[in-house]
């Protein structure tokens, strides 16, 4: 029997040209807005001279934020949270790829709490946040559809997200058009996040039927654009299709969440502060073969999703093709390295396990299998 619950209050914009509506759409949420984005690519791209623009032209008056880093930590927030207070601003647009919107979305939420933002991470309830307008300039994290805010604490390494129905953006804006600028590595890395948050919510325990057709959906869309932007991003279409599939995999994560993929992968950039999809590349494979066998027939829908011929085979024969299939993939990609090659050594394989039971518990508990401590050990040791 059919039994499910699904909620996403954002209105998506979608389509190339439409953050020509951002000056109109923030004023209908405040007067003076709070542009959170990174130090370098929307300065050098020129965007973040256009949105001031647009705002101005709408009466909106703007104040960047301009910080974020990488993996955001909870410092740098910290520091947008004195900022939009001293400023006095209304409404917080999200300027950029998943850092600068986790960002923005943690400090809108902590604009209207009070305290600690740590303590949100783990479990506080909030009572609000300001008004979030999300414009998203890369196809990757998804966080223009969902109501995460992942954010690593540098006193202790652990990343995690505020997870808060406050932090839906109330308006997310996604224009291919924004994203034709990107280089290879960062295409790469972020399209491997695209595909491992639809893998995972549709494998997961907590999936839905809603969750899995969407999931499915953006699957095929990874497989039939990812590799085409690479070769070349200027091919506006192929990046429509990419951007739809990263949308996508925001919600699906968000109604369904992420596995044991995105749970052993936290704590590598959390420890080490490299690109998240550039981890999930070295642990992806890993993970499905470890994983493949607690929910076959799903893998073989991901074999068919990702274009292998399945006729014939069985579910198992078949859920091995998703894993070929991943790994030509990644290979298209120049997406090899192993976690040894991103710097983990044998020494961190400790910590690193008992931070990814610590801080993802949620996500290994979501897994179709689902790992002792020891075997995270294990499986981190088949990755280097």
């Amino acid at each position: 029997m059919i039994n499910f619950d699904y909620y996403m209050p954002t209105k998506l914009m979608f389509g190339p040209g439409k953050v020509k509506e951002l000056g109109r759409i923030t004023k209908q949420y405040g007067k003076k807005a709070l542009i959170v984005t990174g130090r370098y690519s929307t300065k050098k791209t020129g965007l973040l001279n256009r949105v001031i623009e647009m705002l101005k032209l709408e009466e909106v008056e703007a104040v960047v934020f301009d910080k974020i880093e990488s993996n955001p930590l909870t410092t740098t927030v910290e520091e947008g949270i004195k900022y939009v207070k001293d400023n006095g601003c209304d409404v917080v647009i999200a300027l950029g790829g998943g850092s600068a919107m986790d960002a923005a979305k943690a400090i809108a939420f902590m604009a209207i709490n009070e305290g600690d933002v740590n303590d949100y991470i783990f479990g506080k309830v909030g009572i609000g946040a300001l008004p979030i307008i999300a414009v998203t300039t890369t196809a990757g994290t998804g966080s223009e559809g969902d109501s995460l805010a992942v954010l690593t604490n540098p006193e202790n390494n652990d990343k995690k997200s505020i997870k808060s129905p406050y932090i839906y953006p109330k308006v997310s804006i996604i224009d291919a058009e924004l994203m034709t600028t990107l280089p290879k590595h960062i295409i790469a890395p972020t399209g491997i996040d695209v595909l491992c948050h639809a893998m995972e919510a549709y494998v997961a325990n907590n999936s839905n039927p809603m969750s899995e057709i969407m999931a499915l959906k953006a699957i095929e869309l990874v497989k039939e654009n990812l590799v085409k932007v690479y070769n070349n991003p200027n091919n506006i279409e192929a990046f429509s299709g990419l951007a739809f599939a990263n949308t996508l995999g925001g919600m699906v994560i968000d109604a369904s969440a992420v596995a044991l993929a995105h749970g052993m992968e936290h704590p590598v950039s959390g420890l080490l502060d490299i690109t998240h999809g550039e981890g999930l590349a070295a642990i992806v494979i890993t993970w499905m073969k470890y994983s493949y066998k607690g929910s076959a027939i799903k893998f073989s829908n991901i074999a068919k999703a990702l274009g292998e011929d399945i006729d014939g085979l069985t579910h198992i024969e078949a859920a091995k093709k998703s894993i070929e299939a991943v790994e030509k993939l990644l290979a298209a990609l120049n997406l090899t390295k192993s976690l040894k090659d991103l710097g983990v050594k044998e020494e961190h394989i400790e910590w690193l396990a008992k931070n990814a039971t610590k801080t993802m518990t949620y996500s290994i508990g979501n897994n179709p299998l689902i790992p002792s401590e020891e075997e995270i050990k294990s499986l981190y040791l088949q990755c280097l």
